[in-house]
């Protein structure tokens, strides 16, 4: 049973920065795709960032230059840092992965629409920025 659990939210000031988990357990596939999503009150939810087993990147759109995802595949965790964070960025945080996903010459593992359904999620974390 795959669970993810995010933490590290919390208030923040504009301009600061901020570093989310995600523990993963039940996840160790050897080809795997995570990611980031937020949405925040009265928005649609949209992708921050996605990440395979290759170290292959997908951007949602705005998101490159400030935002950097990573994994830990020690302890199976996977990390967003945030900077220079804006009140624009406050939303609630998801992370979540593919099941079965299986690498291929076109990258797959995306947050850009459309792209394939994400199986797993975790509960989020919230992020408020304040000005």
């Amino acid at each position: 049973q795959v669970r993810l659990v995010e933490s590290g939210g919390g208030s923040v000031q504009d301009g600061g920065s901020l570093k989310l988990s995600c523990a993963a357990s039940g996840y160790d596939n050897k080809n795997w795709c995570m990611a980031w999503f937020r949405q925040a009150p009265g928005k649609e939810r949209e992708g921050v960032v996605a990440i395979d087993n290759e170290g292959r990147l997908s951007y949602g759109e705005s998101m490159k230059a400030r935002f950097t995802i990573s994994k830990d595949s020690v302890s199976n965790i996977l990390y967003l840092q945030m900077n220079n964070v804006k009140p624009e960025d406050t939303a609630m945080y998801y992370c979540a992965a593919r099941a079965n996903y299986q690498p291929s010459w076109r990258l797959t593992c995306s947050v850009v629409p459309p792209h394939p359904d994400f199986d797993f999620w975790g509960q989020g974390t919230q992020v408020t920025v304040s000005s």
